[in-house]
């Protein structure tokens, strides 16, 4: 693993303007793995320019070859998959089998079906006496977190200039190396400079900059709703394009017909993923009142299973490991039940960022732990008493992202999901499908990623009338 001391901008590595650095730490054992270079409000600049000069040649350029372009980029991530895994195991501190599967290949899957979309895509079509061109919106600022680092970079920059923009990307600061990574395979795969760009830096001094910047046509940002609401804010006023992908308090609503013991450890399972730093994780689990005591029982003795640095990493930061302890505490101090976990420190954590697998029963939905975002390995469980109050509970948050939804007939989940007010529902544990749309309702954000839906975000629409 080695890290870049410059930024990759125009084409070509350079030193930042500034002499600033970011350290990177391993949250596994809190040991300094690397530097970065702080980019800055100059490089930001600098790093825009360069978008700009590539634009109108790679907007020109033909989507079939871009596509080539896109393929040849997925090729040069599934080489370096290995490098790719062990580098976000160093910096996230995922499990080197959730870093393999997921942290690396779902990356090179979406790079790839946007190689075959920017092949196959209307960016023409006729409708009555009137062609309508689909056009790239321009230079994209695309400000990505650490929790998915790979995923969120390819969810958003690949589509942009699949679309044919170019791209600005500030990656978050814990987790920069896997950005460097992604940069040496846009250039081993050929792209012309200037198309993608990487400042590493500060959020608050580089992705500022880079959302303020008038050159800047489109800012796609995923993170917490706090910063989405400065970042739609400042785009709002430049009268700029937006997409946020923002916080998550998804429900798994397990109706009385569902197999519960698979609905209850699928549940789990999906809570404490990538140690529940997952803004999609169903961390409210809805049962019905007689079911309720069995399904504790189960989530219980579920989430004991990953009380292993094997089966479950460390946060990412010591500063996000005391916020889930805060919120563990806080769900004691308001009366819910701890049935599995808590805020100790685990036996096996002599160093790291570990917290316990944790499971809260008798939540009631006005509780913080069932409003709230925690961004880690907490599952708290809410009792209904019928449909109708199991979709009230469902909907009764200020976030809409995800959902889940578990019965014996299929078509009574579907009936149940169509009343959710959430972006996306699992029906009886559905798998993930790269080509669908991903997005919120309401405080959970603004646009969609992924497939073709994620392609329009960078499209303008221009009708020509005959």
């Amino acid at each position: 693993m080695k890290a870049h001391d410059a930024l990759f901008i125009g084409g070509t590595w350079r030193a930042a303007a500034g002499s600033g650095s970011i350290e990177v730490v391993n949250p596994a054992d809190e040991q300094v793995i690397g530097t970065v270079p702080a980019g800055d409000a100059q490089d930001v600049d600098a790093a825009v320019r360069a978008a700009r000069d590539a634009f109108p040649g790679w907007a020109a350029t033909p989507p079939a070859e871009r596509a080539a372009h896109l393929a040849a980029l997925r090729d040069q991530l599934a080489a370096r998959a290995d490098e790719i895994a062990e580098t976000v195991t160093a910096e996230l501190g995922a499990p080197p089998v959730l870093a393999q599967k997921v942290h690396a290949g779902l990356p090179i899957a979406v790079t790839g079906s946007y190689a075959e979309l920017a092949a196959t895509y209307a960016f023409e079509e006729r409708i009555g006496n009137s062609t309508v061109l689909h056009e790239p919106v321009g230079v994209v600022g695309a400000i990505t977190p650490w929790n998915y680092p790979l995923h969120q970079i390819t969810a958003k920059v690949v589509p942009a200039l699949a679309a044919g923009c170019t791209v600005v990307l500030k990656p978050a600061e814990d987790t920069p190396l896997v950005a460097q990574l992604f940069a040496e395979a846009v250039e081993a795969a050929g792209l012309p400079a200037g198309v993608f760009n990487l400042v590493t830096g500060l959020g608050p001094v580089a992705g500022q900059a880079l959302a303020e910047h008038p050159g800047v046509d489109l800012v796609s940002f995923t993170g917490s709703t706090a910063v989405g609401r400065r970042i739609g804010a400042i785009a709002g006023g430049a009268v700029k394009r937006v997409a946020l992908e923002l916080g998550g308090k998804s429900a798994n609503v397990i109706l009385p017909s569902a197999d519960l013991a698979k609905a209850v450890n699928v549940g789990v399972a999906n809570v404490m993923t990538n140690s529940g730093q997952t803004c999609s994780a169903w961390t409210r689990m809805l049962v019905h009142t007689d079911q309720y005591d069995e399904a504790v029982a189960l989530a219980a003795e579920a989430a004991a299973k990953y009380a292993t640095p094997e089966r479950m990493g460390p946060l990412v930061n010591g500063g996000q490991r005391e916020r889930v302890r805060g919120y563990i505490a806080r769900g004691v101090e308001e009366g819910a039940r701890l049935v599995a976990g808590g805020a100790q420190t685990p036996e096996y954590a002599g160093t790291g960022y570990y917290v316990r697998p944790t499971v809260f029963a008798d939540v009631t939905p006005e509780m913080a732990i069932a409003q709230e975002e925690i961004f880690g390995p907490v599952l708290s469980l809410i009792r209904y008493r019928d449909v109708d109050d199991a979709v009230r509970i469902a909907n009764g948050t200020v976030y809409g992202l995800a959902g889940a939804v578990w019965a014996g007939d299929e078509a009574e989940a579907v009936a149940f999901a169509r009343r959710l007010e959430t972006g996306q529902v699992d029906i009886n544990g559905g798998r993930f499908n790269p080509l669908a749309p991903f997005g919120g309702y309401k405080q959970s954000g603004i646009g969609r990623e992924l497939g073709v839906h994620g392609l329009a975000e960078y499209l303008h629409t221009k009708s020509l009338q005959f």
